[in-house]
């Protein structure tokens, strides 16, 4: 069944138990880490998950959390003797910032990137019947939220990404099983989203399960708030606040 690992859940301050938010998508055309948000290779071999077996990175945008890792995964992922280049897909300004951090790093043995160049409305084939889907979210960086679905069954799994509330977020995730959505502070603020507005977020787009990423309970507020949050805004679908190696399995008919 397809499936997405939670690698790291928390906010750009990492807690103890909450590493900056990255994932996995371990289904069709995977996995595909999405985002690196620094640790990578050991969190994916915690998962059960062979880091040389990457078909590939989606990096959401290019904010620090997001894309630090990267550098220390392709290193690593050479050592482990993959030769084999690996396909990096995001919108030009983070390509541009990703590959400018790996010159800085001067690093001279690492596995050779395909820099791959996302649009804000894009559309790529997994395989015959997934396919991924983006749209521009409202953050202070360019940034893509991220819609995985099956054909013809409409079977979707979205990914928010870094946002505050926004038409184009809630039109992706229209009808999706799964909402991962961030919720980085505890009321509306500029380029980010509170428990309760991706609550509300998630029963605008008539979704059946909302899990909450880019967050900290020291930061954001504690969980049981979070949760009462979510349900504050009327959304009677399955609500909770994600955890560092969770998976999220998605249910076929």
């Amino acid at each position: 069944m397809p499936r997405m690992i939670l690698l790291g859940t928390g906010t750009g301050l990492p807690d103890i138990d909450r590493g900056n938010t990255h994932m996995l998508w371990d289904g069709p055309g995977g996995p595909l880490l999405i985002d690196a948000g620094g640790c990578t290779y050991e969190r994916l071999l915690r998962a059960g998950i062979d880091p040389q077996g990457l078909r590939g990175v989606v990096l959401t945008h290019s904010h620090c959390d997001h894309i630090h890792g990267l550098p220390g995964l392709l290193f690593s992922m050479r050592l482990g003797r993959r030769t084999t280049p690996l396909p990096i897909y995001g919108l030009e300004e983070t390509l541009e910032i990703a590959r400018a951090t790996l010159e800085a790093m001067r690093v001279e043995y690492y596995v050779p990137p395909d820099w791959r160049t996302l649009r804000g409305d894009d559309h790529l084939a997994l395989d015959d019947a997934w396919g991924l889907r983006t749209a521009l979210t409202a953050h202070s960086r360019p940034c893509v939220a991220l819609r995985f679905e099956a054909s013809p069954s409409g079977v979707a799994l979205v990914y928010s990404a870094d946002t505050e509330p926004c038409a184009a977020v809630q039109a992706l995730a229209t009808g999706a099983q799964i909402l991962i959505h961030e919720a980085t502070t505890p009321d509306a603020f500029a380029g980010h989203t509170s428990p309760r507005q991706a609550g509300e977020v998630a029963l605008a787009a008539g979704v059946a399960r909302l899990v909450l990423v880019h967050f900290s309970p020291r930061w954001t507020m504690p969980i049981e708030q979070a949760v009462a949050a979510m349900r504050s805004s009327g959304f009677k679908g399955q609500a909770e606040v994600g955890q560092d190696g969770q998976i999220l399995q998605l249910e076929m008919d």
